[in-house]
């Protein structure tokens, strides 16, 4: 079993910066992610790391949010600079554990509110 605890969300003005942080508890911990919901839209991927640090990220937030993970910390965090406007939603973050025979086993934080907006 994993648990996510995430934190770091808030209010801030467009062109303002926020760092998310998401720490997991379990072992086996693969890929980890943040994603975001806002209202009204389906879910999309933001940002998600491996664990040997390979990257990828939506093209809407390329240059701009980077995404990096503490080994001995089992915490992955997103750092957000040049908020716009349509960065508000939800952030989850998400982790991908390797149980018996190799299955996959996805787990989803409770969520941060990040909002964006003068």
């Amino acid at each position: 079993q994993v648990q996510l605890v995430e934190s770091g969300g808030g209010l801030v003005q467009p062109g303002g910066s926020l760092r998310l942080s998401c720490a997991a508890s379990g072992s086996d911990i693969n890929a980890m992610g943040w994603y975001r919901q806002a209202p009204g839209k389906q879910r999309e991927l933001v940002a998600t790391i491996t664990s040997n640090c390979a990257t990828n990220y939506a093209d809407s937030v390329k240059g701009r949010f980077t995404i990096s993970r503490d080994h001995a910390k089992n915490t992955v965090y997103l750092q957000m600079n040049s908020l716009k406007p349509e960065d508000t939603a939800v952030y989850l973050c998400q982790a991908t554990q390797i149980a018996a025979y190799g299955v996959l086993v996805y787990y989803w934080g409770q969520g941060t509110q990040v909002t964006v907006s003068s």
